[in-house]
Formats: C-alpha cells, sequence, structure tokens
C-alpha cells in the first residue's frame, strides 16, 4: 500500500494525527473535489439541471456501492445515515402486536431505543441473546431464542461503536435463513473498514453510512434491500414519489428496486462525493485495508498495554478497528480535549452510550481510539506517549 500517497492525497493528515475514524474519517482529495465540482455546478446551472447533466454520475453511486457489497445496482438506496437507513428498513417490517425482536447486548444504542419504542407503541417483545465471557453474542443462545419464540426479526450490530469486536454476522445469517426470519444488520463501523459480502451475510437488510471508514462525506448513507424484500414488495413508512408510482386515484405501486427506499429529494453533491469514497475504498481492496488496520491496532494495543493505570476494554476473538480503553483516575473531557490539544483526534463514549456492556465492565467511560490505514507508526508512537501522561 502506498502510504505516503494516500497521506498526500488527505489535506487533514498535514494538521492532524486523527485516530477518530470510527466517527468520522478525514475525506481525501478525489472526494472533495467531486462534491466541489457539483455545488459549483448548481450554482451556475441550477439545481435540477446540474442532475440532468450528471444522471450518468449519480447513477453510477449505485453501481460503486453493488461493488462493494457484492450485490446489484437494484439493491442500494442512498439514504442519510446508517441511522435513517436501518430506521427506513425497520419501518417496512410487518410487526404484529406479541411479535418478537431478537438482538444482542452490544448493538448500537440507536437501534436499542428504535426497539423500546416499537416495543411500547406495538407490544412487541424484545429477546436479548447472551454475550460470549470471551465477548460477542453467544451464537448458540441466539439459536436457542430463534427456535423457541421465532422472533419476526433478528438484528445484530457487525461492529459494535462502542468495543473493539467483530460479530459473527455470516453464521447468524445462515440460522435466519434456515428459519425465514427477517435479518436486519448494522454494518455502520464495518463497511470501509473491512470486506463486507452481502450474499455470504444472507441479510435482508444491511445499513452504512459514508463518513466513518469509507472516508466519505457526512449526511450520507446507503441501504441494501434484499430481493427477497423487494419482490416482497415489503415498503418503508413514508413512502413517496421516489419510490412509488400513483397508478389510480386512490392506488400506489411500489417501484421494483431498492429505489423504494429513497426520498425523490436527494444530495447530490453527497451522492456524488459518495460514490468517490467507494471508488477510492475498492481501488485499495478492502482486504488490503483490513490487513494494513490489523497490524496498526496491534501496535496500539501493545503500546496501550504497557502503560499502567490503562485497561484495555475489548473483547472477542475476532477484534476491530475500534479500541476502547478504560483511564482511570481522568475525567473524559480532560483527556479527550487534552489529546487534541496535542493534535491528536479520539473519541469518548459514555455508560449511556452502551448501557449492558459497560455496566458489565463496570466503566463510566472509554476513550475511543480507532486507526486505519492511513495512519503511520510514528502517529501511532505519538499517540502512546501522549497517552502516558493520563493514569493517575
Amino acid at each position: 500500500m502506498n502510504i505516503d500517497l494516500f497521506r498526500k492525497q488527505t489535506p487533514g493528515c498535514g494538521r492532524k494525527i486523527h485516530f477518530n475514524n470510527a466517527g468520522a474519517s478525514l475525506m481525501p482529495q478525489p472526494v472533495i473535489d467531486s462534491m466541489v465540482e457539483h455545488i459549483q455546478l448548481e450554482a451556475m446551472t441550477g439545481g435540477y439541471e446540474s442532475a440532468d447533466l450528471k444522471a450518468n454520475e449519480i447513477s453510477g453511486f449505485y453501481n460503486s456501492a453493488g461493488e462493494l457489497l457484492n450485490c446489484t445496482a437494484k439493491n442500494i438506496a442512498f439514504t442519510s445515515s446508517a441511522t435513517n437507513s436501518f430506521s427506513r428498513a425497520l419501518s417496512c417490517i410487518p410487526f404484529f402486536e406479541g411479535d418478537s425482536i431478537l438482538l444482542a447486548n452490544e448493538d448500537y444504542i440507536s437501534n436499542q431505543i428504535a426497539f423500546l419504542s416499537l416495543q411500547k407503541k406495538y407490544k412487541l417483545k424484545i429477546l436479548r441473546a447472551k454475550s460470549l465471557p470471551s465477548g460477542g453474542v453467544d451464537v448458540e443462545d441466539l439459536k436457542r431464542l430463534m427456535d423457541i419464540y421465532h422472533p419476526k426479526l433478528v438484528s445484530l450490530t457487525h461492529v459494535p461503536s462502542n468495543t473493539g469486536l467483530i460479530q459473527p454476522v455470516e453464521e447468524v445469517g445462515k440460522l435466519c435463513e434456515e428459519r425465514d426470519i427477517y435479518y436486519l444488520v448494522d454494518a455502520c463501523q464495518s463497511v470501509g473498514q473491512i470486506p463486507i459480502d452481502v450474499q455470504k451475510i444472507r441479510c435482508d437488510f444491511l445499513s452504512a453510512t459514508m463518513r466513518k471508514f469509507l472516508r466519505g462525506p457526512r449526511g450520507a448513507g446507503f441501504l441494501y434491500v434484499s430481493d427477497k424484500i423487494i419482490n416482497q414488495k415489503l415498503e418503508p413508512l413514508f413512502i413517496d414519489m421516489r419510490g412509488a408510482d400513483w397508478i389510480s386515484t386512490d392506488q400506489y405501486s411500489p417501484i421494483m428496486d431498492a429505489r423504494r427506499f429513497e426520498e425523490w429529494e436527494l444530495p447530490y453533491a453527497l451522492v456524488l462525493g459518495s460514490k468517490a469514497a467507494m471508488d477510492y475504498a475498492n481501488s485499495i481492496g478492502l482486504e488490503k485495508i483490513k490487513e494494513r488496520n490489523t497490524y496498526l491496532c496491534s501496535l496500539v494495543r501493545k503500546g496501550i498495554s504497557q502503560i499502567d493505570g490503562l485497561r484495555l476494554l475489548d473483547l472477542g476473538t475476532n477484534q476491530s478497528s475500534i479500541i476502547t480503553v478504560e483511564i482511570s483516575g481522568q475525567q473524559a473531557q480532560d483527556v479527550l480535549y487534552g489529546l487534541r490539544h496535542e493534535n491528536i483526534n479520539t473519541s469518548v463514549g459514555y455508560r449511556s452510550f452502551a448501557l449492558i456492556d459497560f455496566e458489565a465492565k463496570r466503566v463510566d467511560w472509554a476513550l475511543r481510539i480507532s486507526p486505519h490505514y492511513y495512519n503511520t507508526e510514528e502517529e501511532v508512537d505519538t499517540l502512546i506517549q501522549a497517552l502516558k501522561k493520563y493514569p493517575s
């Protein structure tokens, strides 16, 4: 991998040491250029007219996402975020009173809140599979709960935001397919970090964002929708003229692809920036990105493990590019802004962000460090030296 080239193409690398790629990564120049060029075109030509002129490039967004996930363009919908994608998928599941939803303790906070909201409104039952002592969902317990309750939906966060593990989404997908259970995967943190193949995962939906490891713009995401969902004509709660044809006074017909989950008004500068980000990742190769990330994370974890007063919180035999650390005797904001003062970007996860997981680990907050392939060994060394100042 030509790390020097990637850094030259990333203007932010000259100003910051960025270890907050799980929050919002630094965008490379091709992503920036594609958005600026389109905004300038809209300013000079008009929004509608610019979209017409760039129709082929805009259409290419769906092809690029299909290449990234190993699916076709018709299975992809552009959305404003991973949470928006998740909500649109969730809104189309035909729930009835008494149905159940099965998930993991480590699932993302917004997903947990959405399920609690559904429970309150529709009297659904929420089931949570046990976590293994070594970390991650207990697949055998998940299977047991599937066979007892036959839930309407199984939902799993592929890479949880506040703990450094990778959940076994492919193994769970096989169980769901065998039992004809809808399967929703939150890939917000995994897309762009590790290879994703929806054919191997066998999910009905997969939600993702652009701003994290894909290094795309904020305010952009996408949703994968399986052929099964499209053919069953399941649709989001509020479908609009983008997703359906008005065929008679009191009747509409949903279109037969994933654009059913889009809205008519799209931010085309962000669509084009998202395409550029996915093309950039695809050109490097997700296997190479994964290998580089694994190497960088091993350096960070090794360095942290040698500092008294710091405790690595990550569990799981298959760990991700999210590293969570307890720093004894310190306040979260003091550490966060102290590192920023040294031009090192990280982030903080609080107890309320991952209530079940953090209660089990008995921590109120954790520093979250998320390296990506364009980071360097020298930056890791600088981070480790900075962290040595904080233990009490």
